[in-house]
């Protein structure tokens, strides 16, 4: 069964600064590739990965079980796998349900992309490499600003989340959310966003794409439409594109949180590779045939986006 929830609320729209809101947003038939970013994920080290830009978040805090680290040790580079055409990039978090006892797991990338195609190639896993199955973990690709106050109106957030084990106050079967953000703050919890939540089994490899601009953000997985959220939720400053892997405490806005067991579990989310093609809203079919002239040029890391001016400060935490 597939069911679908939207919560639509009031967003503060304010003027951007630092970019072109009114730039034309070409066709999908029309794409200018004269910038862009793609990562192949295709290294012998993360040190070629964090060369490249990518950062591993250090910072403890929100989100997630509280006291828990978040630390590059969590992330790995792999040759291809099956269904893989060249490396990936792998996310791996553990917990024994305790603050000291969990690591959860992000990498992010420059504060410099806004409006676009924001797409990346993921494999989902619906139950843990090692350990008792059951917490609420979640597997995600999204772009975010920083949080620079409580109910911050220019905070940006567009996001994937996978929940194999339910969460979020929901049953416990998987489904995909997609959620657009306006702001927040964390005490009391009070959210301004919009949602979709789409039950069904979504793990494997697969292709996430978000189409976003000043009007919309529309959210596709495998080239199906499973989320459109309204331009009250739309990004408004530049964001860094992220992927992060972490469980649900309890009470997280519903959630039952770690399962009643001491024994450590692992979780891992693979990164296949990761496209933004800036003003432009590109397909999935166009999404594939562009990664796949990239790869046909071997070029496996490209990054023309320009900064920010003056270049924004990219911390992964919030």
């Amino acid at each position: 069964m597939t069911k679908t929830k939207i919560m639509v609320t009031t967003a503060i729209m304010l003027a951007l600064q630092g970019c072109n809101p009114s730039a034309e947003i070409t066709s999908a038939g029309h794409a200018n590739t004269a910038a862009l970013l793609f990562d192949d994920f295709n290294y012998d080290s993360t040190d070629a990965l964090f060369a490249n830009g990518w950062t591993a978040r250090s910072e403890t805090g929100h989100p997630g079980i509280a006291g828990a680290a978040w630390s590059a040790d969590g992330v790995s580079l792999h040759p291809a796998p099956e269904q893989a055409q060249f490396g990936i990039a792998r996310l791996s978090s553990v917990t024994d349900g305790t603050g000291e006892g969990t690591r959860h797991t992000q990498i992010c990338h420059a504060r410099k992309y806004l409006y676009g195609t924001y797409a990346a190639r993921v494999f989902f896993r619906n139950e843990p490499t090692y350990g008792p199955d059951g917490d609420e973990v979640i597997q995600t690709f999204y772009a975010i600003s920083p949080l620079e106050y409580p109910l911050d109106p220019n905070y940006s957030e567009v996001d994937f989340e996978y929940l194999p084990n339910g969460g979020w106050g929901e049953n416990t079967q998987h489904a995909m959310w997609t959620t657009s953000w306006e702001t927040f703050q964390l005490e009391p919890w009070t959210k301004v966003n919009e949602y979709s939540r789409v039950e069904g089994d979504y793990s494997g490899w697969r292709t996430l794409v978000m189409n976003v601009s000043a009007d919309a953000v529309l959210y596709f997985v495998d080239g199906e439409l499973i989320g459109e959220h309204s331009a009250n939720v739309a990004p408004e400053v530049p964001m860094s594109v992220n992927f992060n892997l972490w469980f649900m405490p309890k009470g997280a806005d519903g959630s039952v949180g770690p399962i009643d067991s001491a024994e450590q579990r692992q979780y891992q989310q693979d990164i296949d590779w990761v496209l933004h093609v800036p003003q432009t809203q590109l397909s999935t079919e166009e999404v594939n045939a562009q990664v796949a002239e990239l790869r046909t040029r071997q070029q496996f890391f490209v990054d023309t986006v320009p900064e920010a001016v003056p270049a924004l400060p990219s911390p992964c935490g919030l």
